[in-house]
């Protein structure tokens, strides 16, 4: 049993994980598969997996109303990373080497950060900052070795644009991670499947039925439907920039995979580069800010269990996660947090 302190780790981690063999995968299926299906088609596979799993016992999860005040953060959320990000990744990887693809999506991490800090003033500790350049720092040591194969300028700048979009999506998922990660996930999954398949039907890009199709959709209901999930989950416990940060992990693992996969064997800059990986998790492990800050009276309603600041009483014995409208009365305090729903100031 994993301890309720490093739970969100651990969900991030395999989260990171989901997500990082995507890029070598991906990069096999595109050269069968147009760059827009492919992105349709992921996303897709990511509902229909969801789907299914959500039919089961275990998937069967305690869900909050999406007020109308929040579905601008979901439309948004889509639009940027179920849309716009997977299209330019798809594209980009086309003509980018495996390795290359892998490591330029360590920049997602450093997106997310950046914006968490500058648009939505989220604190960031001064280990998360310098995890994301260790990170950061790795990822370009090991892009200066893609194990001898042709990198397309153009193909890592649409990598990188696309991680933009990821890092915005990020924060704008934050605002919603409360209402239910699992209709997030398959909202996202049907609307952004749904969409870029009818784009590449209208460019003369609909993918033919057969193997390619189905590992896509197989691919896409692990690396962008369970990782997802996973994802939103510590997200909701860490905020964006820590969670983007231990994100960052993910591009490592896919690195590591493309050797096998694509031949793509890198030199020794594998071990600083893991070195440097190594550190900036320890950093974001060890990381506990504490600070004085002031709660005002509260009434909301999301997703929650009876611990920490959610400790209420019921009418009748309440167990688990469960969603409902409650109070949380006006404090002053100073204690070691995490970005969840009761600490953005």
């Amino acid at each position: 049993m994993i301890p309720g302190r490093l739970r969100p780790f651990s969900y991030i981690i395999l989260s990171a994980a989901l997500f990082g063999i995507s890029a070598p995968v991906s990069k096999l299926l595109v050269s069968d598969i147009g760059p827009v299906a492919l992105a349709g088609l992921l996303y897709l596979g990511a509902f229909l997996g969801l789907g299914l799993y959500r039919l089961s016992r275990l998937g069967k999860s305690e869900e909050s109303e999406l007020k109308r005040s929040e579905v601008p953060y979901l439309i948004g959320s889509i639009v940027s990373g179920g849309v716009i990000a997977p299209i330019l990744l798809m594209t980009g990887i086309a003509s980018v080497t495996g390795v290359a693809s892998s490591l330029l999506l360590n920049l997602e991490g450093v997106a997310t950060a950046l914006i968490a800090w500058m648009a939505f003033k989220e604190i960031v500790g001064k280990r998360t900052w310098s995890a994301l350049a260790l990170m950061t720092a790795a990822g370009i040591l090991l892009a200066l070795d893609t194990g001898g194969g042709e990198t397309s300028g153009f193909g890592a700048a649409l990598i990188v644009m696309a991680m933009f979009f990821w890092g915005l999506d990020n924060n704008l998922t934050r605002k919603i991670a409360g209402t239910g990660p699992q209709r997030i996930a398959m909202l996202k999954g049907l609307v952004a499947g749904t969409a870029s398949l009818s784009l590449a039907f209208l460019l003369g890009q609909a993918p033919a039925l057969g193997p390619d199709v189905l590992a896509a959709l197989v691919l896409g209901s692990l690396s962008y439907g369970i990782s997802l999930v996973l994802f939103i989950v510590a997200l909701d416990s860490l905020g964006s920039a820590r969670t983007g940060a231990f994100f960052a992990l993910g591009p490592f693992i896919g690195a590591v995979v493309s050797v096998p996969l694509l031949g793509e064997v890198p030199e020794l800059t594998m071990l600083p580069a893991g070195a440097l990986m190594a550190v900036g998790a320890y950093l974001l492990l060890t990381e506990r800010p504490t600070n004085l800050h002031w709660h005002p009276r509260v009434v909301h309603t999301h997703v929650h269990d009876h611990t920490g600041e959610h400790g209420h009483a019921h009418p009748s014995a309440v167990t688990g996660t469960h969603s409902h409208e409650h109070v949380h009365e006006a404090v002053l305090h100073e204690h070691e947090y995490d970005h969840n729903e009761e600490h953005q100031h």
